[in-house]
């Protein structure tokens, strides 16, 4: 049942749309699997650390922002290497790449040691300033930096840059200022991220922010991965929300959430919003594990919902949510996905095949294969 909250401001009112174990009954993963990845596919970009969530620098308009030349500059999760790939998150920091017609290049730690307030750094998205120059970066601090073992409070912070010239590493930032964080979790909608047993698959959320700029309007907001406090459940995510309260997009206030998943799935992860044909477009990713399995259960994949306002009520695309999804014969193979403006989507390489006799599992740890999206109305599908 969908719900309606006033904005705090009282400028909007909100629609706390669910998806619901209804929703999940109706997918059939054959219609949005993915190819299967092969040896070919696995390109890494550095011998020594692993990568996992990428984002472009983008301009106010979700593209990414044209360098000289066809180059782009990108932001990924990355870390050291190590025997057990899940010890990744929590050594997780920010890096940076550059991307051009020669493929992937690593410009190394986005961030200067000892910035971050955090032991950790998780998802987010990076804006370049009309200036050319100027970037804002959103990003997930977990955990307290210096503290003997890591925990799970997860705070979302901005903070500027300055771009410089490139040179013979290719651009990167400097002067790195600003640094603040921008709300807190209000606890008539969203549950404490340091509530859950800190374990894969339970941690609760309060990470991801993703900036939208609505094209219609002007208005800018922040998407982010929560938990939902009204709900007895244990599998409780939900997509938060945040508007910009001034137009240097310095302050924010927290919203209601627009999408709950409680009591059918713990994680909505990374969501993010497009605009195309009219309507608003929602995406997110989860993962087979974090569904309740009392319930039915969706595959590993990319889901989505449709409206056509931000504040919504939206809809489930193709019925179901479900828009791509990991094959059958390989249900771990990628993750992590992100569509952008064009509708191409970009993700990582998971567990892609049987592991090798010197490793546990067959972890990528680098950039997959993009699709291409098609999207006409309700429905959304892989382009041929």
């Amino acid at each position: 049942m969908q719900k309606t909250d006033p904005n705090p401001s009282g400028d909007l009112e909100f629609t706390v749309s669910p998806w619901t174990a209804q929703h999940v009954a109706a997918i059939r993963d054959d219609e949005a699997a993915l190819p299967r990845i092969a040896l070919a596919d696995v390109a890494r970009v550095s011998a020594t650390i692993d990568i996992w969530d990428a984002w472009p620098v983008q301009d106010a308009d979700g593209r990414p922002s044209a360098l000289a030349g066809d180059a782009t500059l990108w932001m990924a999760l990355a870390s050291p290497r190590f025997p057990d790939p899940d010890e990744r998150h929590g050594h997780a920091r920010i890096h940076l790449f550059r991307k051009d017609a020669g493929g992937w290049t690593h410009l190394g730690p986005a961030m200067p040691d000892g910035f971050s307030p955090g032991s950790r750094e998780w998802s987010g998205s990076a804006v370049l300033g009309e200036d050319r120059r100027t970037l804002t970066l959103y990003f997930t601090a977990t955990g307290l930096r210096g503290e003997p073992a890591p925990t799970f409070a997860q705070r979302i912070y901005r903070a500027e840059a300055s771009l410089r010239a490139a040179d013979a590493n290719g651009p990167v930032f400097e002067d790195w200022r600003g640094l603040t964080e921008l709300f807190v979790e209000d606890p008539r909608w969203y549950m404490a991220s340091d509530a859950g047993s800190g374990s894969v698959g339970t941690i609760k959320a309060f990470r991801d922010p993703a900036f939208f700029q609505d094209p219609a309007t002007g208005q800018r907001y922040l998407t982010f991965a929560g938990s939902d406090a009204c709900s007895p459940s244990a599998f409780n995510g939900l997509v938060g929300l945040a508007v910009a309260q001034d137009d240097a997009n310095r302050s924010w206030a927290i919203q209601p959430p627009i999408v709950t998943a409680a009591g059918l799935n713990n994680e909505l992860e990374r969501p993010h919003l497009i605009y195309q044909g009219g309507a608003y477009y929602l995406f997110w990713s989860t993962q087979r594990h974090v569904f309740d399995p009392a319930g039915p259960t969706g595959p590993t994949g990319l889901y989505g919902m449709v409206a056509d306002r931000v504040e919504g009520p939206w809809a489930p695309l193709n019925g179901s949510g479900l828009v791509l999804a990991n094959p059958a014969e390989a249900p771990a193979q990628g993750y992590s996905w992100l569509v952008l403006p064009d509708l191409t989507v970009i993700s990582f390489i998971d567990n892609w095949g049987p592991p090798a006799a010197d490793e546990p599992r067959r972890f990528g740890a680098t950039f997959a294969p993009e699709v291409q999206l098609v999207l006409d109305g309700a429905t959304a599908r892989r382009k041929a």
